[in-house]
């Protein structure tokens, strides 16, 4: 993950609704996707790794208030998302989010997003570093009946973690039981005395929360959730150590206009009707990979020691150049380094051995599955 430090940063640099109240809980600030937001908590002593692993045991509470809402709406905003999302929206029941790609027209991935069926239209959550760029891009390709509503006003927090149900559950009021929600599903509470949407979901690997709520209202729910004795502000860094433990890919890295769904191994997030029918941007590439295959694919990458290979580290099969690494660091969990790659197809098999080139050094590394850590999503009995 790329940050910089705040002395190197323009004064445009933007502050979340929480900024105060992170400084004020010792959060260290640094830059990205245009704000500033706490890469650790060094009142909490122990840095990344002791938030990464008390996420993994307890629960931490993430601010990603800098990813983008958005609510559309307007007559025909099914079939006119369906135009520009390669997803299936007639299976997509209210309340249950789900992930796919918002594609340019040769499929390369603009941006990847979770999409809601609220009421009469959809609620949307796309990356913070894009989200200007996702608005133009619908406003462009959407009909001028359908509105896009930018919700800003509106934070996201997101707790994360084996005990993030019990701490919540305390706190949260509703005709839904907070119990009732599985993994990808949501429902309207109140937190605070705010009225909030609350999805089953993250990006972390644990079971976990997304609150969306007033911006006004976030230091108060999230003062409230620290102080229950599960949970704990969490940084930037952990997130991103979690996430590549859990396999998943951060866009901008392992993700971009140079990468199709195929080859990313999403494919699960254009299901069969819309493989057939084709009808959003971008499909005609994306059938033809399908179609053909992928000349490379998304792996994951184990090393054998701490040593770390980062993002543009390029990988051999002895001589020959066959893939780069897009993310990598050392995995607290497993306590030996991991990345993830695009690797040439004929050496992308799990198992295969290869090498990282680092610092003039060649790290060995063996194709592995994902995630490294398995997932542990809340899906029910």
């Amino acid at each position: 993950m790329s940050v910089t430090d705040e002395t190197e940063i323009a004064p445009e640099t933007a502050r979340l609704p929480l900024d105060g109240w992170h400084r004020a809980r010792g959060g260290r600030m640094v830059e990205f996707a245009g704000y500033w937001m706490p890469i650790q908590y060094d009142g909490e002593g122990g840095g990344i790794v002791t938030e990464h692993e008390w996420t993994r045991s307890q629960a931490g509470l993430f601010d990603v208030s800098h990813m983008g809402q958005l609510y559309l709406s307007g007559e025909g905003v099914e079939s006119a998302l369906e135009a520009v999302l390669p997803i299936d929206l007639a299976t997509l029941k209210h309340g249950r989010p789900r992930y796919s790609l918002l594609l340019d027209e040769a499929g390369g991935v603009l941006d990847d997003l979770m999409v809601t069926r609220w009421s009469e239209g959809f609620y949307l959550v796309v990356n913070g570093a894009t989200k200007w760029d996702d608005i133009a891009h619908l406003r462009e390709h959407l009909p001028d009946e359908i509105t896009i509503s930018h919700m800003d006003d509106t934070a996201l927090l997101a707790l994360q973690g084996p005990q993030a149900a019990t701490a919540l559950e305390r706190l949260v009021t509703g005709d839904t039981p907070l119990a009732s929600l599985t993994f990808m599903t949501g429902a309207a509470f109140t937190l605070g005395g705010a009225d909030v949407w609350i999805s089953r979901s993250g990006y972390t690997g644990e079971d976990g929360f997304e609150i969306s709520l007033p911006a006004a209202a976030a230091e108060t729910v999230a003062t409230l959730l620290c102080e229950q004795p599960e949970v704990r502000p969490i940084g930037l860094g952990a997130r991103d150590s979690l996430r590549l433990e859990a396999g998943l890919p951060l866009y901008g890295h392992d993700l971009s206009t140079e990468t199709n769904p195929v080859e990313a191994d999403l494919g699960f997030a254009i299901n069969k009707r819309r493989r057939a029918e084709g009808g959003f941007i971008g499909a005609e590439n994306v059938q033809a990979v399908l179609a053909a295959g992928a000349e490379r694919k998304r792996v994951g990458l184990t090393l054998t020691g701490r040593a770390a290979a980062r993002e543009g580290a390029e990988v051999f099969a002895g001589q020959e150049r066959v893939g780069i690494v897009t993310s990598g660091g050392f995995s607290p969990t497993l306590g030996h380094a991991i990345a993830m790659a695009y690797i040439a197809r004929p050496w992308a098999d799990e198992g295969t051995a290869l090498e990282i080139a680092v610092r003039g050094k060649r790290l060995t590394a063996t194709v592995t599955k994902m995630p490294f850590v398995p997932h542990k999503y809340h899906r029910g009995s």
